[in-house]
Parts: C-alpha cells; sequence; structure tokens
C-alpha cells in the first residue's frame, strides 16, 4: 500500500519521540536493521512460542474498557500474543487494544474516540490524534486485515513496560471515506511496519502506551 508522499499510508503510529533510554534494546525486536540492530538480538521474556491467532485479547482486570469493535471490514488478528507470564500479558493485551483503538478512530473518522485517550497518555495521544485527523483531513478510511505478529516484550519495572511488534498490511487498503472506493494498489515492502512502543501502568492498571516509534518497510519485519 505504497500511496505516494501526498496520500496517508496505511496507519503506521508515527510517534515521533524517541524511547526513553530504557527502552532501547526494543529497538533491535524483530531484527530490524533500520535501527542498526543483529539478527540474534533478543528481548527477555519474549520466547511467546507457537499460539492460536486472536482478534480479542482477554481482559485481565477490572477496569470498565471502552468497547471496541472495529467496521467496515476491517479486522485486527494478534498472533502469538502471550507468553504465558500474567503480567506480561496484560501488557502485551493493552498494546493489542491501544493499536485496535488508533484503528477504531480512523474508521469512524474522530479524534476523540473513548478508546484513545484510554489506552493512550501524553505524547503518544497528543500524536495519534494528530495521526487520525490526517485521515480525517484527507477524506480516507480504509478496509481489510491487519495482522500483528512477533511481539517482543521488557517489564521495566511494576509499572513500566516496553513491547515492540509487526504489522503486516497487504491484506488492508485504505478507502475513500465519500465515494467508498478501496485503493487496489498492490502490496509493497511499505506494508510492513515494526512498532516500539513505550506502556505505563495506571491507578485503574491499565498499560497505555505514552511513546514509541514506528518503521514503515523494516526488513526485520517483511515476509
Amino acid at each position: 500500500m505504497c500511496h505516494g508522499e501526498s496520500t496517508v499510508k496505511r496507519r503506521p503510529l508515527p510517534l515521533a519521540v524517541a524511547l526513553a533510554a530504557s527502552t532501547a534494546l526494543l529497538l533491535t525486536a524483530c531484527g530490524s536493521s533500520d535501527a542498526g540492530s543483529k539478527d540474534n538480538d533478543k528481548i527477555a521474556g519474549s520466547d511467546t512460542g507457537s499460539q492460536e491467532a486472536t482478534s480479542s485479547p482477554s481482559a485481565s482486570d477490572s477496569a470498565e474498557r471502552p468497547d471496541i469493535k472495529l467496521t467496515g471490514g476491517a479486522e485486527d488478528v494478534f498472533e502469538s500474543w502471550k507468553t504465558g507470564n500474567a503480567t506480561e500479558d496484560a501488557v502485551l493485551a493493552d498494546a493489542a487494544r491501544a493499536q485496535t483503538a488508533i484503528n477504531d478512530a480512523v474508521l469512524k473518522g474522530k479524534t476523540d474516540t473513548p478508546g484513545l485517550t484510554f489506552y493512550y497518555q501524553g505524547e503518544a495521544l497528543t500524536t495519534s490524534v494528530k495521526w487520525v485527523q490526517k485521515w480525517v483531513d484527507a477524506g480516507l478510511t480504509y478496509t481489510g486485515t491487519t495482522r500483528y505478529y512477533n511481539p517482543k516484550i521488557k517489564l521495566f519495572n511494576d509499572t513500566s513496560a516496553g513491547v515492540s511488534f509487526c504489522a503486516d498490511e497487504t491484506k488492508a487498503h485504505n478507502k475513500d471515506r465519500k465515494s467508498g472506493k478501496v485503493d487496489s494498489s498492490p502490496a509493497s515492502d511499505d506494508s510492513y511496519v515494526l512498532y516500539n512502543t513505550r506502556l505505563e501502568k495506571n491507578k485503574q492498571g491499565v498499560w497505555q502506551t505514552t511513546s514509541g516509534t514506528s518503521v514503515r518497510g523494516s526488513k526485520g519485519c517483511i515476509q
């Protein structure tokens, strides 16, 4: 889905602020050479094994979470999204929900959806709102399936963690909001995105995304 510089590309989260120094190891997750990583770099606790794909990670606390359901033929699929460690799985589940929340905002064409303010805070919330607004201004939405895979997680302490993962957008396409016309441009290396995010646990037990980076066309994610 490479559409040129004048068109919004498919949903990389453009968090401009680099991760804190404590999350620097995550820049090597997915083996991305874009970040100057080595193929054998690993994140502690990242060996997830083979698990079934899921589109709805289970809740792990009693927080009153917003009900987010993607529409318009859009779907998020999360592969091998559990490690078996309760804390790590809670972080991964909220990292997944954050992705679905921003996708939901794009689909709705709104920057004030409950999911954005629930799963994003600080710089991540500001940049996410700006990103959704770009879609609105361009008159675009999207349709199709986005696959999220190869998650890596690092727990820094009881309330902060780093998560990286890859996204495959080869089966998702931009769609004109008014006409409904779908852009059927062929997939390319730009259809793969490497995400690195930092999450902080709030008082309600929700792991909110607070900062991060994304690399479109990451060699470590291309399949």
